[in-house]
């Protein structure tokens, strides 16, 4: 297909929008911050079995009226398996077995599968470990552009990283949605796969400026963006289809992995579109600074 959307025409528009976003994000992180699990904060996991589908709701209440207020009650697996997780920030290993003493004074034919305690002092190695992680990746990823392209292509993707990360940590603090060890791993996934995303787009763009002669930088970036983004919106769609099956479907262990992955594909595709070609066209990219340098001496080749 032939695109020739003005994508160029519109980018203070989009430049606003991501302005806007960011300072959501870095509003709602600063003063409200992250509804972290149980992964990073510490606190014992519970899995039982009932014989019947079990009622969610009165398991609340139960956990509730027992004195904890910050704890999850979901499905895992069947209808009949439920886990439930209790924050607890003190280190007390004992309350799996408060808990599972009043579960089953309720019902004395539920089964206990598991109890885990994390204590506090590993989620939080946990948590520096995983930002770390993070912050390897984009250094990494900077590197690697600027030796694949030019100084202002790694800028570019690392901002469209930097601004595709930052909106989902805005979004999971601002709608207060757990945030656990599985969304850091999705994190990681968007960091991959807007990369890959901006590559293909920066790379149409190096040869549309080595190639074309006689056009504007903007015109050069437009046509490129409209060149690429059958495979862009092809690449997406069918991904958004999978990770939207995972979220219906796949239950409340992974929602919010796919949650943060289907939300890292919408921002993702959004920025490898205007956040790389924004920053390129603001850095003043020209033809000179993507042109072949001639080996020394090639001027004489041609000489008698």
């Amino acid at each position: 297909m032939n695109f020739n959307i003005p994508f160029m025409s519109y980018r203070r528009v989009a430049t606003i929008s991501s302005l806007v976003l960011l300072v959501l994000s870095i509003g709602s992180l600063s003063f409200k911050g992250l509804n972290l699990g149980l992964d990073f904060s510490g606190g014992t996991l519970i899995e039982v079995s009932y014989e019947q589908a079990a009622d969610l709701a009165d398991i609340r209440d139960l956990v509730f009226t027992n004195g904890f207020d910050d704890f999850q009650v979901v499905n895992f697996g069947s209808n009949s398996d439920v886990l439930i997780k209790v924050a607890d920030k003190n280190g007390n290993s004992q309350i799996g077995d408060v808990v599972f003493k009043f579960l089953q004074a309720a019902d004395p034919a539920i089964e206990l599968k598991r109890i885990e305690f994390v204590g506090p002092q590993i989620g939080t190695e946990l948590r520096d470990q995983g930002g770390l992680g993070m912050l390897v990746a984009l250094g990494m990823i900077l590197l690697y552009v600027a030796f694949r392209f030019q100084y202002k292509f790694a800028l570019g993707a690392v901002a469209a990283l930097a601004h595709d990360v930052v909106i989902i940590f805005g979004l999971f603090s601002l709608f207060s949605w757990d945030f656990d060890l599985t969304v850091l791993a999705a994190l990681l996934a968007v960091i991959g796969y807007s990369l890959n995303d901006t590559i293909v787009v920066s790379d149409r763009i190096r040869e549309n400026f080595r190639g074309e002669r006689g056009y504007e930088p903007e015109e050069i970036v437009n046509k490129s963006i409209n060149q690429t983004l059958s495979r862009t919106l092809i690449t997406s769609l069918t991904t958004l289809l999978v990770l939207l099956a995972l979220f219906f479907f796949g239950g409340d262990m992974i929602r919010g992995f796919s949650q943060a992955l289907i939300i890292g594909v919408l921002i993702g595709t959004y920025s490898s579109i205007y956040v790389v070609a924004n920053m390129l066209l603001g850095l003043s990219i020209t033809q000179d600074d993507l042109a072949i340098p001639e080996p020394e001496g090639a001027e004489f080749d041609d000489m008698p």
